[in-house]
C-alpha cells in the first residue's frame, strides 16, 4: 500500500515538472482580435501598418500577432467589405507602461454609429 502512494506522488510530481506554461518562453507582447460586433472584419490593422489581422467572423478570434511595444489599447483600423472603413484614433501614449511579454486580447466592437469599441483582456 504504502508503495503505490509513493509511486503515485511521484507520478504528480513528475507529471507538474514536465508541464510547461506557454508563457515561459514568450519575448513578446503577442495580440490576437476578437470581433463582438456583428458584422465581419475583412482586416484589422492593429498598430502598424505590417501587423493585418484577417477575416474575423462575429464572434471569432484572429490568430495573435507578435509586438515589440505594445499596450492596453492601440491605433484600430477595421475593414469590413459593404460595412466600410472604421477607426479608433488614440492620442498619444503618454505616461502609458508598455505590455509585458504574455498573451492579450483586443475585443473589438463596432457600434450602429461607426464609433470603434476596444475592451482589453489579458489572456
Amino acid at each position: 500500500m504504502m508503495g503505490k502512494v509513493i509511486s503515485a506522488v511521484l507520478l504528480v510530481v513528475l507529471v507538474c515538472l514536465g508541464c510547461s506554461d506557454r508563457d515561459d518562453s514568450v519575448t513578446m507582447a503577442n495580440i490576437r482580435v476578437k470581433n463582438v460586433s456583428a458584422i465581419n472584419f475583412d482586416s484589422v490593422q492593429v498598430g502598424g501598418e505590417d501587423k493585418i489581422h484577417e477575416n474575423v467572423a462575429p464572434n471569432g478570434f484572429s490568430d495573435y500577432l507578435e509586438y515589440e511595444t505594445a499596450y492596453t489599447y492601440d491605433y484600430i483600423k477595421i475593414t469590413s467589405g459593404e460595412e466600410g472603413v472604421f477607426i479608433l484614433q488614440p492620442i498619444d501614449f503618454v505616461g502609458e507602461t508598455p505590455l509585458s511579454p504574455g498573451f492579450y486580447t483586443y475585443e473589438l466592437n463596432v457600434l450602429e454609429s461607426g464609433e470603434v469599441q476596444l475592451k482589453f483582456v489579458v489572456d
